[in-house]
């Protein structure tokens, strides 16, 4: 009976670093799954949301003044956005109300959603009162 008994020798300090590399290998990977796995997000305006044709307006009040922005839409998109009538006082007491206006409608416009807008700090608080007041008129053309 000849059997070779083969002794192996590890140290400890090998089969930890094994272990901490399997281990960021497995993480490494499970990340990568995470991040490459397709993603079904919808947006708030979607294909699905039916609006009910016509031309929706809501209120914003600005110092001791309203000022309406009117939604256009259609069955299915957001045709345009704007301020109704804007008054000069308005426009020159605050400034930005147009340029933000402006800027909200053509992101709208050409994403069809009213989600993950972008907007520069200096404007943040003007763009948020006037993408409430866009959201209240497109709330009002959404059919259920």
């Amino acid at each position: 009976m000849s059997s070779k008994t083969k002794i192996v020798v590890l140290k400890m300090k090998e089969i930890i670093y094994t272990a901490i590399f399997i281990g960021f290998a497995i993480l490494f990977i499970t990340l990568l799954m995470i991040m490459f796995r397709p993603r079904h997000k919808e947006t708030a305006v979607s294909s699905s949301a039916a609006f009910v044709p016509g031309v929706y307006t809501a209120s914003l009040t600005v110092g001791n003044r309203n000022v309406n922005v009117e939604v256009a839409v259609d069955a299915e998109r957001i045709n345009s956005i704007s301020f109704v009538s804007l008054d000069e006082s308005v426009t020159t007491m605050y400034p930005l109300m147009q340029p933000v206006m402006n800027d909200l409608a053509a992101q709208i416009l050409s994403s069809q959603s009213l989600e993950d807008l972008s907007y520069s700090m200096e404007t943040r608080y003007t763009s948020q009162a006037v993408l409430g007041a866009i959201r209240t008129a497109v709330e009002k053309a959404r059919t259920e």
